[in-house]
């Protein structure tokens, strides 16, 4: 078989394969994310949570939802001398990622329009998902592609797991500073866990800066709770080994001082993602509606991008997926 794929650069590299910039032989040369997986064959052939990861991202596909990336090909290729099989994912290639839109964006840093219309964009994905039972776990900057012409697109679906009423998930490694309390005490969890990212992520649209920035599960529970306040105890989780009592009686910090740019709808949208209890926390269709959108119900969203537009000039070549 022909090549279809020319790799041009590689572009990211995690646990859960790498991730190359490369051309499509057979489409004019368009560029697209390819992600190279090595996985070991057992007996039974390829793993079953591969066939998983698959199979939904061919169903979100499915939908061709305006902020999640598309899956474009998905092929395979076998090791004659060792027992593993390189899966390729091929992706849309989207410029940049939001981290590195944030650290090229100049002083003072993006408008309030620009970050109404991030966050909504991607609560508008994250509704997509949860409306079809899918928790991606593991939402952050770096897993939030965003194009020149500022539309943003869900990524990196390596943890995402469909979700059921009567299932509880546990057990995963999501990155530190945007793990919900559930999380980091091990407890069960669902849909609300991105909610919780959500806010961290909107908080760093305005700060430029990660909102709880921990060293340990335990050290990132207490940068939580120095925000939030310490919850009560019928909020804390039976379930879980580490008892509230190991936590010094925080007060609540007020979120209008520590993130002064935020309008007072936004401050009080941002306190509702970041309750503790996942069950009071607020969902995405409910996020959605709002008042810190208003703009968006109405359909008077501000259209000027001038406070900006270097940005997106300075980082049109990026090629970071």
């Amino acid at each position: 078989m022909a090549q279809k794929y020319e790799e041009v650069a590689e572009i990211g590299n995690g646990a859960y394969g790498t991730v190359y910039k490369a051309r499509d032989l057979q489409n004019e040369g368009r560029f697209v994310a390819l992600k190279r997986v090595r996985i070991v064959n057992s007996e039974e052939g390829m793993p079953l949570s591969t066939i998983r990861e698959i199979a939904l991202l061919k169903q979100i596909d499915n939908y061709s939802h305006e902020n999640i990336v598309r899956l474009l090909d998905v092929f395979h290729t076998t090791s004659p001398s060792r027992p593993e099989t390189h899966l390729s994912l091929v992706f849309e290639h989207i410029e940049q990622d939001l981290s590195v839109y944030l650290e090229n964006c100049p002083q003072p840093g993006l408008p309030e329009w620009k970050i109404k219309d991030i966050t909504h964009q991607l609560l508008n994905g994250v509704d997509f998902l949860h409306s079809h039972r899918i928790v991606h776990r593991d939402l952050k900057p770096q897993n939030i592609l965003i194009s020149k012409t500022g539309q943003v697109k869900i990524a990196d679906f390596g943890l995402a797991r469909i979700y059921r009423d009567a299932m509880a998930l546990t057990s995963v490694v999501v990155t530190l500073w945007y793990r919900a309390p559930e999380v980091l005490l091990h407890s069960s969890y669902a849909t609300a866990v991105d909610i919780w990212s959500v806010g961290c992520i909107m908080a760093e649209l305005y700060n430029r800066k990660p909102l709880f920035e921990g060293k340990s599960d335990v050290d990132q529970l207490h940068k939580i709770f120095s925000v939030i306040g310490i919850p009560s105890q019928g909020d804390w989780p039976t379930s879980v080994s580490l008892p509230r009592s190991s936590f010094q009686r925080y007060a609540p910090f007020s979120l209008a001082e520590l993130i002064p740019e935020m309008c007072s709808s936004g401050t009080h949208l941002l306190k509702q993602m970041l309750i503790f209890s996942p069950h009071k926390r607020i969902g995405a269709i409910e996020a959605l509606q709002h008042g810190y959108f208003n703009e968006f119900h109405d359909g008077n969203k501000e259209n000027s991008q001038s406070s900006c537009q270097n940005v997106s000039n300075k980082m049109e070549n990026v090629p970071v997926l």
